[in-house]
């Protein structure tokens, strides 16, 4: 993505109110000005557990809260800052960098995730990034099966200035992203853009279709897709994990992207899945603006969380 503009983090801060306010409304009344003891540290842990941080990092962050604030009384923001402090050191090393502009061209990416998990959107916000740097976009319509999903991704390929690229409804997808990359690398794209079908009521057909498509890129471009990245959707909390399980130990992904971070109180549940997920967190999205797309900073992300101003 381009450099993060001025104000991401307010925004960011903004968008996750409702998790920091769960998180933090019990936490600050039962801390604030007196000694942590055991059984504040119990109830510590039962509230993170309970905005979707999950029980291995709920005890882990727990832990580190208590090294530093055990026996002692403090006010609203020390204990915020000691909370920020343990979730960022909990997600230090799990960011990745996302840069097509920096890699081959043309640059493939895949998008994978279920519908309704934000990809199509996702796609575009990217495209548009992307052509405001300059870069020859194709976006690619590879679900085929949803027409309303192709007019989505036009729309956005219209707002972006992005090249577009669709077959018949019902199609085969594989035979559309090999059509795609090809046309690419005869025309000069920078990056392409896949979408494709996230229908897991029949998860192994999914699955069958998504390696499909992979293995016949590859036949076109060897090292493509360069990137996979999956789209998770914030609002379905710890479901989320089991879609990262799904898609990660199937397909393989480069990348994590979040989404929906600003319409849940179910925030925390990034900590989690950036844990269990062999890939890093890449980007997160707290609106639908272009510029409310941005890079995974954990620091930023813990803060924010919390309630904190930067």
């Amino acid at each position: 993505m381009a450099e993060q503009k001025k104000g991401w983090f307010q925004r960011l801060t903004d968008g996750l109110s409702r998790s920091s306010k769960q998180m933090t409304d019990s936490l600050v009344g039962g801390l604030v000005k007196q000694p942590l003891d055991q059984a504040k540290l119990d109830e510590l842990e039962e509230m993170l557990i309970e905005a979707d941080l999950g029980p291995y990092s709920a005890e882990r962050i727990t832990k580190r809260f208590a090294e530093e604030r055990f026996g002692k009384s403090a006010d609203e923001i020390e204990i915020k800052e000691a909370l920020a402090s343990a979730i960022g050191e909990e997600l230090e090393g799990r960011r990745g960098d996302f840069e097509p502009l920096s890699g081959p061209r043309p640059y493939v990416v895949l998008f994978i995730g279920v519908n309704g998990s934000g990809k199509t959107t996702t796609l575009g916000k990217i495209a548009a990034d992307l052509v405001n740097q300059g870069a020859k976009v194709l976006i690619v319509a590879g679900d085929t099966f949803r027409a309303a999903a192709v007019e989505q991704l036009k729309v956005w390929a219209e707002r972006a200035r992005a090249e577009f690229m669709a077959g018949p409804t019902g199609a085969d997808a594989a035979g559309l992203a090999f059509d795609a990359v090809e046309r690419a690398k005869a025309e000069g794209f920078d990056v392409v853009l896949i979408d494709t079908a996230g229908r897991l009521q029949n998860k192994q057909g999914l699955m069958d279709e998504l390696l499909k498509m992979i293995r016949v890129v590859k036949k076109v471009e060897p090292e493509a897709p360069h990137e996979t990245l999956l789209v998770l959707d914030a609002t379905v909390g710890r479901n989320a994990l089991a879609q990262e399980n799904i898609f990660g130990n199937q397909i393989g992904v480069s990348g994590i992207v979040m989404t929906k971070l600003d319409g849940t109180a179910r925030g925390g549940v990034l900590v989690p899945v950036a844990q269990a997920s062999d890939s890093p967190i890449k980007l997160i999205g707290v609106g639908e603006g272009i510029e409310d797309l941005q890079p995974f900073e954990p620091r930023a992300f813990a803060r924010s969380l919390v309630g904190l101003k930067d």
